[in-house]
């Protein structure tokens, strides 16, 4: 990979590393180097051994969407990080910043979606339909900016389910997609006017032609977990910065 490898937490068992938006979580059709080819190499340049190193990826992220990333070492621990995946003991935690303005500060949307795998793209679709998953995520507004080309809330997410392009679809089809995202959203803000009467910051105009390696306004920034082996509680962190996240000025939450 073209920047090193941060590495947020590593022991025998597992291993959590930093994802930069524009990299494949796993191998793909582009044939960039993926996160799991980066951390096996990771592990081969830190072992005596001459074999292989084994990593599973617990929760792929989109190729544009940056952040934490967790790894397993070994099969077993694989099997397990998956079972507490599965159970909802792995809580993950995003920020995004997306385009317009939300209608209540906080909520849940409880959604059915289903996805294309041939054209790669996820849809909100009617309970009955065929192969449709529910889709549930919390959100709360931790700011909101007012540019040139409208209103940008910044938000964080708790990713209660894991669908693919889970919060990317279900955010669009709420009426704020995430910022730069070309595919369930507008390269640019939304354009709603501020009703609420509330103060907002002015940020710099949105780039229109988003870079792809600055990847898409989502980021994984916090994830809580049992050690799979220990039970000890784990809380990972990382902060988005610059990207697609240069739209607005960034404050720790």
């Amino acid at each position: 990979m073209k920047k090193k490898l941060e590495v947020l937490y590593e022991d025998k068992y597992m291993i959590a590393v930093v994802k930069p938006p524009g990299v494949p979580s796993q191998s793909d059709r582009s044939n960039d180097e993926d996160i799991v080819s980066g951390v096996k190499n990771y592990l081969f340049d830190n072992s005596d051994s001459d074999t292989e190193p084994y990593a599973a990826i617990i929760n792929r992220l989109d190729k544009p969407v940056g952040g934490i990333v967790l790894l397993a070492k070994d099969e077993s621990t694989a099997a397990k990080l998956t079972d507490l995946l599965q159970k909802g003991e792995i809580k993950k935690y995003y920020q995004a910043v997306l385009s317009g303005e939300l209608k209540d500060e906080s909520g849940k949307y409880e959604d059915y979606m289903t996805f294309d795998k041939k054209n790669n793209v996820a849809a909100i679709s009617a309970p009955s339909a065929k192969g449709t998953k529910k889709a549930i995520l919390e959100y709360e507004l931790l700011d909101e900016f007012e540019t040139d080309n409208g209103i940008l809330s910044y938000v964080l997410i708790n990713l209660i389910t894991g669908r693919h392009h889970q919060i990317r679809c279900q955010m669009a089809a709420h009426g704020t997609p995430v910022y730069g995202d070309p595919k369930y959203g507008k390269l640019k803000a939304g354009k709603q006017n501020n009703q609420k009467g509330k103060k907002a910051q002015r940020g710099p105009r949105p780039n229109q032609k988003q870079n792809m390696e600055k990847g898409i306004a989502l980021y994984s920034s916090r994830i809580e977990l049992p050690h799979p082996v220990t039970g000890e509680k784990l809380i990972l962190k990382s902060e988005p910065e610059g990207g697609a996240f240069s739209v607005i000025e960034l404050d720790e939450f």
